[in-house]
């Protein structure tokens, strides 16, 4: 094309299914005028990728938006409703929250999937998802992939699954109890958490 001076021409296409549109329209964002006042009042959930070796392995995690503490986590090699079942049972199990919980995701099919919002609703809790285009409506636990890979994971080689989950076992618990946060007052999510409880947060 070059020797003969021929130019390309690109066509963008874009294909929007109004079935779909119409799917995750019925899941608003709940939690965007919800003022905190407690833990276990809205959780916000994603997945983000870790690469071992050659291949890329998935990370799902629940954080509690208002300590900003990690309360669930699954690691795993498919990004799928699984991962994000195991997640979220986990952070249930550890947290124990009641009925009326908000749980916030992105519009990810691992999220609208039949069996998580069915698990959803038998919690009682209720589901929220980002707005169209909104990306920062998740900001939060954004945030929290950002500093983890840049504190643990960024310049370093990790070739085995056992080696990612060690690292994990480690950082989860020193970011929710020693990491300091500029949005917290720069204390960690468990010092935020104590403190709110003695001023009458629960």
């Amino acid at each position: 094309m070059r020797k003969h001076a021929i130019k390309a021409r690109v066509a963008t296409l874009r294909y929007t299914s109004p079935s779909i549109q119409r799917f995750f329209g019925a899941i608003p964002n709940q939690q965007l005028d919800l003022e905190l006042e407690r833990p276990n009042q809205v959780w916000v959930g994603d997945i983000t990728y870790l690469k071992v070796g050659a291949i890329y392995r998935f990370l799902a995690v629940v954080m509690d938006k208002y300590s900003r503490r990690v309360v669930g986590w699954s690691y795993g090699p498919s990004k799928d409703v699984k991962l994000t079942l195991e997640a979220l049972n986990g952070a249930v199990r550890g947290r124990q929250p009641g009925r009326g919980l908000v749980f916030h995701t992105d519009r990810g099919t691992e999220y609208a999937a039949g069996a998580f919002k069915e698990r959803l609703a038998e919690l009682g809790f209720t589901q929220s998802m980002n707005r169209p285009g909104k990306v920062t409506d998740n900001a939060f636990i954004e945030s929290f992939f950002h500093s983890m890979k840049a504190e643990v994971f960024h310049g370093y080689r990790f070739n085995e699954d056992q080696e990612i989950c060690s690292v994990l076992k480690d950082y989860l618990p020193f970011y929710n109890q020693a990491r300091l946060h500029s949005s917290l007052d720069y204390v960690s999510p468990a010092t935020f958490k104590r403190q709110a409880r003695r001023t009458g947060g629960q």
